[in-house]
């Protein structure tokens, strides 16, 4: 009866997207007829809605539409034209210094946001059309941008981190924000490193000599945004108040530094306000369908035959950890990050625990393995925005993001099977 239940879900989930039908629905639909197959329908459909219902009810998630918030304020407050200019201080007289202007300066907004559309939106329609200027391919500019956008969402703070702890049963967010720097800066560096070897081979430009002066003032003036993720993190560390309070005050104080700016007005905060609600609703319909998917499928066994099925073909750890990257890798191409988290946290992660598998570190794993799909047609939200930021095709983009995909997959088995490069600073401050 299991395997029935795997099929009917599958084969549903799988012809409901290709008919089009919107992703929290489908997984919405395809859970409630895998539970009709064991249980009457109406206490089925009542079933499935309450555990919708209170799949929300957590205090962490509260965190999410607070940093969703700070992002929205900081995308338009003037903050990533700071980054921008403070990363060229530090990067632009190297070759193809405005590739790496635009990962640093992504790393440093999505770290920031918690985002990897809002980091891939803010920087690229900065730096996208200064690369163009500066005689960068397009289609270059844009698969720097898109890749080096993902690197936020595992160097804190960070929204999918959240929902990683809520799928897990409660794996502390501050030793997962910790967890994600190593990580992500790693990321980063290998992608400056493609970067540099395309830009050095194209003869692209190097950019402008900033003064020692200039350079200061710069650094000056990025230094009210960069305080944010010493308030936010150093806050959560040192025990101040948990990830939730961090977001809220996250916002205050985006707000505050947006209008010293004036880049933010009082009259511009209602819209700011609704395009977060807007966001808000989807993110969290995604995830109350999908731990109602996940009630289901521990209702049905699926976990442990999924399990049973991974170490019948294999008892060694690096296999199974293989296995698991490559279905994750599949999964990420086709679904969104969120469902893909609530729904194969709960699959995989007995699994890995049984291995031995710090759940910590496999939160790191599975966040960069499925940050590679935001990339990927047919539903890679980053490269999508990342195209349309470019103003480009994205048939034109997908060979120049080749180098970056295998950079991003080389990181991915790195962190995958050296975990002491995600657990070394959760263990050094005590988590």
């Amino acid at each position: 009866m299991e395997y029935l239940e795997i099929i009917v879900l599958v084969l549903s989930f799988i012809t409901l997207l290709v008919l089009g039908v919107p992703i929290a629905y489908s997984i919405g639909i395809s859970g409630s007829l895998t539970l009709l197959l064991s249980i009457f329908p109406v206490p089925a459909f009542t079933t499935f809605a309450q555990r919708m219902a209170t799949s929300l009810d957590s205090f962490a998630l509260l965190a999410i539409p607070f940093f969703i918030l700070a992002g929205q304020l900081m995308n338009q407050g003037g903050i990533a034209i700071r980054l921008i200019n403070f990363a060229k201080v530090l990067v632009g007289r190297l070759p193809g210094g405005l590739a790496f202007v635009n990962i640093i300066a992504n790393m440093l907004f999505g770290a920031i946001s918690g985002s990897a559309a809002a980091s891939a939106s803010a920087i690229g329609s900065f730096m996208t059309p200064k690369m163009k200027e500066e005689g960068y391919d397009p289609a270059f500019s844009a698969a720097v941008n898109i890749t080096s956008a993902t690197t936020g969402l595992v160097i804190p703070p960070s929204n999918i981190l959240i929902v990683y702890s809520l799928a897990s049963g409660g794996v502390s967010i501050a030793a997962l924000f910790l967890a994600g720097y190593i990580p992500g800066i790693l990321t980063g560096l290998v992608l400056m490193s493609v970067a540099a070897i395309i830009a050095y081979r194209k003869k692209y430009p190097v950019g402008e000599l900033v003064g020692l002066k200039e350079g200061f003032f710069k650094f000056l003036d990025a230094i009210p945004s960069l305080l944010l993720l010493i308030i936010v993190i150093g806050g959560i560390i040192a025990g101040y108040f948990t990830a939730t309070e961090a977001s809220a005050i996250a916002v205050l104080y985006t707000l505050i530094l947006s209008m010293i700016y004036k880049q933010v007005t009082l009259k511009q905060v209602p819209d700011i306000l609704l395009r977060t609600v807007g966001i808000t609703s989807i993110v969290l319909l995604l995830v109350a369908t999908s731990m109602g998917l996940s009630w289901v499928m521990s209702y049905a066994n699926i976990p442990q035959s999924v399990s049973e099925g991974l170490l019948s073909v294999s008892s060694n750890p690096f296999v199974i950890l293989l296995i698991i990257n490559i279905i994750l890798l599949f999964v990420g191409v086709f679904m969104d990050m969120t469902p893909a988290v609530l729904i194969f946290t709960p699959i995989f992660l007995p699994v890995v625990v049984d291995m031995g598998m710090d759940p910590i570190h496999f939160g790191i794993v599975m966040v960069m393995n499925l940050s590679v799909g935001l990339c990927t047609p047919p539903v890679g939200s980053v490269l999508f925005i990342g195209c349309t930021v470019a103003k480009i095709d994205i048939q034109k983009v997908v060979k120049p993001l080749l180098p970056f995909f295998v950079a991003m997959i080389i990181v991915l088995m790195i962190i995958t099977y050296l975990p002491q490069l995600s657990l070394w600073l959760p263990k050094f401050f005590g988590f």
